[in-house]
């Protein structure tokens, strides 16, 4: 069985006047992350992960920012269609070992359904999927609550050869 490691990282600033999204769901909080799309980190995080494990490039290369399809878009579409790409090349995801690093909100109440949505989105079981919340403890930008910051790492496997 061949398997293949990705890991991703994302991170955008929190401004006013925008909603937080973040592992597909919408939180409730007096700022949101700004981007070209909606801008959640966590999803840009795991899409880059599984496109490094697959060799596939990256996320800017796929869904560039400069590309006006992808203005505002749900980045729950992005995820979808990098599954897509994934399993285009033959690969099935194993797991994912997600981490977000923000002040506030606080995250943790919120991980189960993020769970549940990406699950649904990716096609997979929610016990593939892990997510874990944590503070930077004041320090740096997301100390400073001016953005947000998620690292991921996914373990695929080649199902198939494809031509």
């Amino acid at each position: 069985m061949k398997i293949r490691v990705g890991f991703g990282y994302d991170v955008h600033k929190l401004v006013q006047g925008r909603e937080l999204w973040l592992g597909g769901i919408k939180i409730e909080h007096s700022e949101g992350l700004l981007g070209h799309s909606d801008a959640d980190v966590l999803i840009h995080a795991i899409c880059d992960a599984l496109l490094g494990a697959a060799n596939l490039r990256d996320i800017g290369y796929h869904f560039p920012d400069t590309a006006h399809e992808y203005e505002n878009i749900d980045s729950k579409i992005l995820l979808k269609k990098t599954m897509m790409l994934l399993r285009d090349a033959g690969y099935e995801l194993g797991n994912i070992d997600a981490t977000v690093a923000a002040e506030r909100p606080k995250l943790n109440p919120h991980i189960p359904r993020m769970k549940q949505v990406l699950a649904s989105v990716m096609g997979t079981e929610e016990d593939n999927i892990s997510i874990k919340a944590t503070t930077t403890e004041k320090l740096g930008f997301t100390g400073r609550q001016e953005g947000m910051a998620a690292y991921a790492t996914v373990l695929i496997t080649k199902i198939s050869d494809v031509p």
